[in-house]
């Protein structure tokens, strides 16, 4: 069986990586230059997306950004698992939010906003502070802006009217801004007979809108609430395939902020701390495969590397952290790589983390320095 992934990165390659023991073979179809390559090498294969949907059995995307008509014409072929519409809805917040509601899923109050009439009128509606997010195209903090008190109302339309003006379908969602504990998200996974399985919750830690650090925990009470949250989206959707939902964490009471219609960067720790990664059970799921199993094996944690192309030797001598390299150039912010660390016990596990610690730069790993 082979099967295109609609995107060539890091996601790609690492599906490519936990497929192959499963004898499924893997293409990546790159939406910028129409090149078909192998995920893992990047050596070309072809062009074209006609041909890129010819050679797959089944075909799927790493990233929720992928122009419409890749996706329409995937969804024609009838191989594409998540559908186009499942896609489609982790690429526009207007249909996330649509797609919240008919769920019955907890979310922030929000409204839409394409003039300065709308802005007003969501300012009265949802209240300040508030969380402004533009629809299309915003991720890892970009196409953001928190309005905070009502004499930042002209400089921040400002650069929300150029963000609407970029593109006929742009808009703004105007949330309002919740005072939560922590982030969580949740992985899980739907095949085509609707089973579904789901890892525990990771505790997320970001650093100006990008992940830095998720941990899993182990939380019986709010686990719950987020598989029957995950269930309810995943049905509604018919989805199949890995799915992610992150969430804010209120007191104990769980509101999505996003979902995520894709392996997802939170997941990364699965690879070394569950019996089945979630990179496998997405290939396992659009594949028509039983999904395997997602019990966490041993307390682990995910550290992003971002804009970073070294790490000290000394961090591969340690028995439980785990390098995994994107074979990426360097650029500032590019998410280069992570590192998954293990332990014993969760109180080993942050006993792991500050020996790496100590191995990793401060200014370009906060999270493992915050006091």
């Amino acid at each position: 069986m082979q099967v295109l992934v609609l995107g060539a990165g890091q996601l790609a390659r690492m599906m490519a990586l936990a497929a192959a023991p499963l004898n499924i073979k893997t293409i990546a179809f790159d939406v910028n230059s129409e090149s078909i390559v192998e995920p893992i090498t990047q050596t070309k294969l072809g062009s074209g997306l006609a041909a890129a949907i010819e050679q797959a059995d089944v075909i799927t995307a790493e990233f929720e950004h992928v122009p419409h008509p890749v996706l329409d014409a995937c969804q024609a072929s009838g191989k594409l698992l998540p559908s186009a519409t499942a896609i489609k809805t982790g690429g526009d917040r207007r249909i996330e939010k649509a797609l919240l509601d008919k769920a019955n899923v907890a979310n922030a109050k929000y409204a839409l906003i394409r003039t300065r009439q709308d802005f007003e009128q969501a300012i009265e509606y949802v209240g300040l502070p508030m969380v402004l997010k533009s629809t299309l195209g915003g991720y890892d903090g970009k196409g953001q802006w928190r309005l905070k008190e009502a004499s930042q109302v002209d400089a921040i339309w400002a650069e929300m009217e150029q963000c609407i003006a970029s593109s006929a379908a742009q808009a703004i969602i105007a949330e309002e801004f919740v005072a939560f504990d922590r982030e969580v998200s949740l992985i899980g996974a739907r095949n085509q007979h609707g089973e579904i399985a789901v890892y525990p919750l990771a505790e997320n830690v970001h650093t100006d809108g990008v992940l830095s650090l998720s941990t899993a925990i182990d939380e019986p009470q709010l686990q719950a609430q987020a598989k029957q949250m995950f269930t309810a989206v995943a049905e509604c959707l018919d989805y199949v395939g890995v799915l992610a939902l992150e969430f804010f964490d209120v007191k104990g009471q769980l509101m999505v902020n996003e979902i995520a219609p894709r392996v997802h960067n939170s997941g990364h720790w699965t690879q070394q701390g569950a019996e089945t990664c979630q990179f496998e059970n997405h290939m396992r799921a659009v594949c028509g495969l039983p999904l395997g199993s997602t019990e966490a094996l041993r307390p682990t944690a995910m550290i992003n590397i971002l804009g970073e192309d070294t790490l000290a030797q000394e961090i591969l001598s340690m028995k439980q952290a785990h390098i995994h390299w994107y074979g990426k150039d360097k650029r500032p912010g590019r998410k280069m790589g992570h590192i998954n660390v293990c332990g014993n016990s969760p109180a080993d596990l942050q006993q792991q983390l500050q020996d790496i610690a100590q191995w990793l730069d401060a200014s370009a790993f906060p999270a493992l320095h915050q006091k």
